[in-house]
């Protein structure tokens, strides 16, 4: 008798725009996935009682359909789940395929809504990694030559970096791809009189090529796919690793589908380090997001943010349209979560000024270009503590949401001053911004007392201090000129205005002030 299943709520997919269905999977192909169970991120010494009969259920239920559990992780409430093509067909009674788009290549994927046994009703909210398509996308242009780069050294004082070293601070790098090459990383420290600091590569899923033999030797798609983001990943952790030398720095490498979100802030959150640097997402309207995979994401992020844990995350390269040249605005997921530090864009004129960066045509393509990403969510309701800024959307109808980005740092020219197979190469893009900020985080840190340390930054910007104003216009420099941040004409963009705004928030931090705010 065939059991019972009921529609998962949320779990929607469209087919891949672009993507045509080749063939059924392979019956016997191994899967993995991610459920993750009702409830909020719970504290380890206090997981609820409710959380683990969920977890015994599900895992009892799971293995009536031949699958296996492997790993239960109770505090983020996610269980992880393998078992052939077949198997996952009969429990979430989906018809998975193989399907090959340009830019991915062959990937698994589905189409259509999840159904769950009906005695995990309510029990379970997600079923992520059945569907392998790509939802995370990097935010960073290219710089073209080392001349005139930034140095750590410059960077200190460009933002009066506070003194320090990051000495037993843990620092957190997302990475959806790409690899890590240690030599680089000496040869970057070494030119710039720097430590090295300890780095842990930390594999979920995605294990990185090492060294550029490795990457060569990989198959020509996966080859391709790791040298187009390995220069990305080299700046974030040579960024961190300038100014944060005495920080231990995990660098985690997950895969780019919903299931790598989740496994990846799952370990972020049992790791607890004091910033991540995500330069990674999606606009937050986007059709392969589904909806529960932007719910459990941002629950997680939640509960990376009740831990103190702030969560740096790119506001995008593309202005306000996102790389969605429909005439609206858009902006980027995980970026408008207030559950993060969403941070902008800024660039160094001819005449030296730091102005909101925006470069033609204010978005990315094959001859250059680029803006901060920047605009008001469509989705994500304004918190309480940024109802003291008021930028209104340029959707019409829209509701009130969350304003991004929070702050700003450099992202264009002159670019950051980095090293990759042994030579120079600046990169930029609100991909530096983000790793920027979470080195600056782990500096105030490591010099605060016990009881201000390891707090999650963003709601305290927006709280006056004792001289009324708040942290954020007090800490950070105003950037109060620069080019709006429309990208898809005719539609406008965000203005860059004195005081706060929806392209460089706040501003560009100024450290030795934001730690005395914080003390």
């Amino acid at each position: 008798m065939r059991e019972q299943h009921v529609a998962l709520a949320g779990s929607e997919r469209p087919a891949l725009a672009g993507a045509a269905r080749l063939r059924n999977a392979p019956a016997e192909a191994p899967v993995s996935v991610t459920i993750s169970l009702r409830g909020k991120v719970a504290e380890p010494e206090r997981i609820p009682d409710e959380r683990r009969a969920d977890a015994e259920k599900t895992k009892a239920v799971l293995e009536r359909y031949g699958l296996t559990v492997d790993e239960v992780r109770l505090e983020p409430g996610s269980i992880v789940a393998s078992g052939p093509v077949t198997a996952m067909n009969a429990a979430f009674r989906t018809d998975l395929g193989i399907y090959r788009s340009a830019e991915q290549g062959e990937f698994r994927g589905r189409e259509g809504e999840l159904q769950i046994p009906a005695e995990l009703a309510g029990v379970v909210t997600g079923v992520f990694g059945l569907d392998q398509r790509r939802v995370a996308r990097r935010a960073a242009v290219r710089g073209s030559g080392s001349r005139g780069s930034l140095t750590p050294d410059d960077l200190e004082k460009l933002y009066s970096f506070p003194p320090g070293h990051g000495h037993g601070q843990k620092i957190g790098v997302a990475e959806f791809g790409g690899g890590y090459f240690d030599d680089d990383l000496q040869a970057f420290c070494a030119g710039h009189g720097r430590p090295a600091p300890q780095v842990d590569v930390v594999s979920l899923g995605f294990a990185p090529p090492r060294s550029l033999e490795e990457l060569r030797q990989l198959p020509p798609q996966e080859q391709q796919e790791a040298a187009g983001a390995t220069p990305e990943v080299m700046m974030d952790v040579q960024i961190i690793a300038g100014l944060c030398p005495e920080a231990t720095i995990s660098v985690y490498f997950s895969l780019f589908d919903q299931k790598g979100w989740m496994d990846l802030l799952d370990r972020t959150i049992e790791d607890r380090p004091v910033a991540l640097s995500v330069s990674w997402g999606l606009p937050e309207d986007h059709p392969d997001w589904s909806q529960t995979a932007r719910d459990e994401i941002d629950k997680r992020l939640a509960g990376a943010a009740d831990r103190g844990i702030t969560v740096c995350v790119a506001s995008g390269d593309d202005g306000n349209g996102d790389q969605i040249p429909d005439g609206h605005s858009h902006v980027d997921f995980p970026s408008s979560s207030q559950h993060v530090l969403s941070v902008g864009g800024t660039m160094i004129d001819l005449a030296g000024r730091e102005v909101a960066w925006w470069e033609a045509p204010g978005r990315r393509t094959r001859m250059g270009g680029g803006s901060s990403g920047g605009g008001v969510s469509t989705l994500f309701e304004r918190p309480q503590w940024q109802q003291s800024v008021q930028v209104d959307s340029l959707n019409p109808g829209s509701i009130k949401g969350r304003i991004v980005p929070d702050v700003a740092a450099l992202a264009g020219s002159p670019f950051y001053d980095l090293t990759l197979v042994g030579r120079p190469a600046p990169n930029g893009g609100t991909s530096a911004s983000a790793p920027l900020w979470a080195a600056l985080i782990a500096r105030i840190n490591a010099t605060l007392p016990v009881a201000k340390q390891q707090r999650f930054l963003t709601p305290l910007l927006y709280r006056n201090g004792s001289n009324g104003r708040p942290l954020g216009q007090a800490a950070c420099r105003d950037i109060a000129t620069g080019h709006s941040n429309n990208s898809h004409p005719p539609a406008v963009g965000y203005p860059v205005k004195a005081g706060f705004d929806a392209v460089t928030g706040w501003g560009v931090p100024d450290g030795n002030a934001l730690l005395k705010g914080l003390q």
